[in-house]
C-alpha cells in the first residue's frame, strides 16, 4: 500500500522537526518536503504535489491566498490546518478559502493521523473541540452572504447611493441625476426598504457597510495578512 505522502509547513524549527520525525516512524505516511512560509507552502506543492499539506496559520505571508492558490492549481492536494489558534473566525475563513480541515495543535498524534485519513477520504474534518462552534460560524457566515447577495441595486438606485455617500442633498442629486426631487425621494424610500433602513443616515450607514464587505479581501486577520 502506498504511504501518505506529506508536507509540513510551520515557522517553529523545533515543532517542525519533531512532527516530521513523528511521521518518519511511520509505515502509513512519509514526509516529502518542509518549509517556514506561506510561500514555501505554495512553491513546493505546486512543484511537488504531496497528497497532504500540513499548514500552520502563523507563519510568514499571506496565509489564506496560500490556501486559495494552492486550491486554483493543485486542486488535488489536501490541504490540513494544524495550528494553535483556537479562534472560530480563524477556522471559518480558512475553510472558506479551502482548507479540508482544521487540527488544534493540542491534538494527540493519533488525532492528527485520523484528521489526515479523513481529509483524504475527500471529507472536512474539525477538531472536536470546537466543532460545533465551527459549524454555527459557518452557517452563519453562509445566511450573511446569502442576505448580502439578496439586495440588488439598480444602476439608478447605485448612483443615488454613490452621491449620498458624498453627502449629496436630495435636490442636489436630482440636479446631478436630472430627475425630480420628488422622484430622489421614491428612490430613497425604496432603498430604505431594501437596506432596512428608518432613515437616511441609516441609508448611508447600511450603504458604507454594504460597500466595505464587498470590497473587504479574503482573510482580513491580521497574522494571515
Amino acid at each position: 500500500m502506498r504511504r501518505v505522502e506529506l508536507a509540513i509547513f510551520d515557522d517553529h524549527p523545533i515543532f517542525l522537526e519533531g512532527l516530521a520525525g513523528i511521521f518518519a516512524e511511520s509505515q502509513e505516511f512519509t514526509v516529502i518536503g518542509k518549509g517556514v512560509s506561506a510561500a514555501d507552502a505554495v512553491s513546493l506543492t505546486l512543484k511537488s504535489k504531496p497528497d497532504v499539506i500540513l499548514l500552520d496559520l502563523d507563519m510568514p505571508g499571506n496565509i489564506l491566498q496560500a490556501i486559495q492558490k494552492i486550491r486554483e492549481e493543485a486542486p488535488d492536494v489536501r490541504v490540513l490546518i494544524f495550528t494553535a489558534s483556537m479562534a472560530v473566525e480563524h477556522a471559518v475563513q480558512v475553510l472558506e478559502a479551502g482548507a479540508h480541515g482544521y487540527v488544534i495543535k493540542g491534538s494527540t498524534a493519533t488525532d492528527l493521523a485520523e484528521a489526515i485519513r479523513t481529509v483524504m477520504r475527500g471529507e472536512t474534518f474539525v477538531s472536536h473541540t470546537f466543532a460545533s462552534k465551527v459549524i454555527a460560524a459557518l452557517q452563519n457566515a453562509s445566511l450573511r452572504k446569502r442576505a448580502l447577495q439578496a439586495i440588488r441595486l439598480n444602476m439608478r438606485e447605485e448612483q443615488i447611493v454613490r452621491l449620498l455617500l458624498r453627502g449629496r442633498t436630495n435636490k442636489e442629486i436630482g440636479q446631478q441625476l436630472r430627475i425630480s426631487e420628488k422622484t430622489v425621494k421614491h428612490y430613497m424610500s425604496i432603498l430604505m426598504q431594501k437596506l432596512h433602513a428608518r432613515n437616511r443616515i441609516e441609508v448611508v450607514l447600511a450603504a458604507q457597510k454594504l460597500q466595505a464587505e464587498a470590497q473587504e479581501p479574503p482573510g482580513s486577520a491580521p497574522y494571515m495578512q
